[in-house]
């Protein structure tokens, strides 16, 4: 199996002569690895500092100069915030800085740009989205609001990641701007929501975004905060003060408990092999020559008897363990297997244990931790909404479909019941719980049972008075809670002929279709985000104009002008 390639971001095949990969990387580190973030707890707030290790690429072949980042960076970023959220319920506010050199933030790192394929820049914008979502998510559901500490320029994605932060303030010292210069400069979009978030979440006037995404040298001081794209300019002498006032103001307002404990994460670290990967709730496996993974999740032998029981579990209670494991999987699918295209997604153990987790978490809604599991699982499944695969779920005799997990067969894009009853094996069941009722909604806002029975109330409320019980062959189908009830004599028949067809499709058009039908719901920043990712972004970064030989994103930095195909399209 690849994991990355030269042309993917400049790393070596990292494959032995066996096929087993050579380097591989975890998106849930160590802290204690961490090369470019430094943070430290000041009572309630953290104070987070872009610390970037220029001498520390992701790959070899650049430097991270003025901060900018890459993808080891982001993933330090993801993971802190994560842990933020789950180890420190203390922290009510948090303070993100450049320190103060000049320089905030340079955004995304050209020379990564430049030298990736096509489907590596993609799969990085997503990430980065999904990251930058997840800060606003933290202020949102977590009483964890971000705040950006402008001590020097903000660009491109480094303005882009200030976007997702809920206050921004610049220093006022004639020299440090916001710009997000990759229209002008790079031919391509600013790839991490940043155009959506001027008009969307910052309502700039759309004249005025046009001014400022045109023009490289960006916007300074006063001008800045009366456009609306930062909150505040602040003299450099008293920046440090002005910000600590504000999060203690966003402390005041937080519904966090000012004291833990929170819950240890251990850093993840799958089992290797060719054409697998393996956690202990979660594992994937894949050939290439069918460009089909099988993704399979377990439920625990028995539920914790108490909430209690579960904080004492700590990060290794299932609840918190199997969400972050799915999502490990998921990302290094994402990354490190480009040639599949279909996931199919099963699971495995008692439906009925699974429902007393999450009847067990739903009682304790209201205790901060309750509430952070609950939206650890709408973050993963929000992350397989977005992601670029084919997905059918399969219930089948013994599958645990219950509690959070009942959501994956329902953000699915097909899923196949086997009704095994005639050869004496039972059937295939979904295990409706709470979770399902409100919490993990989508992008768009909807619960997966009201984005899949789009404008037919009548369809949510049969569908929603099934929760709390297994719903079997007969009633799913009749409810509309699968694809497909199909008997034990043609299960293999009809999945192989399914797998097969899918194979044969163009996966672009795949993509494309999948990326809309799975949007169903009102427009928000983060469907419009990833919606113009899968169609904008992704066909400007194919384009030469941005990355052929004579393109701007390739002759950054040469001294050559870029060579334009004039024809608009």
């Amino acid at each position: 199996m690849r994991v990355l390639r030269d042309d993917d971001a400049g790393v070596g095949e990292a494959e032995t002569d066996a096929g087993s990969p050579t380097r591989w990387f975890s998106f849930h580190p160590d802290p204690a690895t961490y090369r470019h973030l430094r943070y430290e707890l000041r009572d309630r707030v953290a104070v987070v500092e872009l610390a970037i290790d220029e001498e520390a690429p992701f790959v070899p072949g650049y430097r991270l100069k003025r901060r900018s980042y890459d993808l080891g960076v982001d993933i330090e970023l993801a993971d802190l915030t994560e842990r933020l959220r789950l180890e420190h319920p203390e922290v009510a506010a948090v303070v993100l800085t450049g320190g103060a050199d000049g320089v905030f933030c340079a955004g995304a790192n050209i020379g990564m740009l430049a030298s990736s394929s096509h489907p590596f820049k993609v799969n990085f914008c997503r990430f980065t989205n999904e990251t930058r979502n997840a800060i606003e998510d933290a202020a949102r559901y977590s009483g964890q609001p971000w705040i950006s500490e402008l001590a020097g320029a903000a660009s491109g994605g480094g303005y882009e990641l200030a976007l997702a932060t809920e206050r921004i303030l610049l220093v006022d010292d004639g020299n440090a701007a916001v710009s997000l210069p990759e229209v002008a400069l790079l031919g391509v979009l600013p790839g991490t929501g940043g155009l959506t978030r001027l008009v969307d979440k910052r309502c700039v006037r759309p004249d005025l975004a046009d001014v400022f995404a045109t023009r490289v040298e960006g916007i300074k001081g006063a001008t800045a905060r009366d456009w609306g794209l930062v909150d505040e300019v602040v003299p450099r002498r008293q920046l440090r003060h002005r910000v600590e006032e504000v999060a203690a103001e966003l402390v005041a307002r937080s519904h966090r408990p000012p004291t833990g404990p929170g819950l240890e994460l251990p850093a993840l670290e799958p089992r290797r092999g060719v054409g697998m990967l393996e956690l202990p709730w979660v594992r994937a496996s894949w050939g290439e020559a069918s460009r089909v993974a099988t993704v399979v999740l377990s439920g625990p032998d028995r539920a914790p008897a108490t909430f209690a029981e579960l904080i004492a579990e700590g990060g290794d209670s299932w609840a918190v363990a199997c969400a972050r494991q799915f999502d490990e999987i998921l990302l290094e699918l994402r990354f490190g297997a480009l040639e599949v295209g279909t996931l199919v997604l099963r699971s495995e153990g008692s439906a009925a244990v699974l429902a007393e987790v999450d009847q067990l978490l739903h009682a304790a809604r209201g205790h901060w931790l309750a509430e952070e599991i609950l939206g650890l699982w709408r973050r993963v499944l929000r992350r397989l909404d977005a992601t670029p695969r084919s997905l059918f779920a399969l219930l089948e005799p013994n599958s645990c479909w219950a509690g959070p997990l009942a959501e994956v067969p329902l953000a699915a894009d097909r899923s196949y019941l086997l009704d095994a009853r005639g050869a004496g094996l039972g059937e295939g069941a979904i295990w409706l719980g709470m979770t399902s009722d409100g919490v993990a909604r989508t992008d768009a806002g909807l619960t997966r049972l009201e984005r899949r029975f789009r404008g037919d109330a009548a369809a949510v409320a049969e569908a929603k008075a099934a929760i709390g019980r297994a719903v079997g062959a007969d009633e799913a189908a009749a409810l509309g809670l699968v694809t497909f009830v199909v008997d034990e004599l043609d299960w293999e028949d009809e999945l192989r002929l399914a797998l097969e067809e899918r194979a044969g499709i163009s996966p672009d058009a795949l993509t494309g279709m999948e990326a809309n039908l799975r949007a169903g719901g009102p427009e928000t920043v983060a469907t419009k985000t990833f919606g113009r990712l899968s169609a904008w972004q992704n066909w400007v970064f194919a384009r030469e104009n941005a990355t052929g030989p004579g393109g701007a994103l390739r002759r950054y930095g040469t001294g050559e002008r870029p060579a334009f195909d004039w024809r608009r399209t």
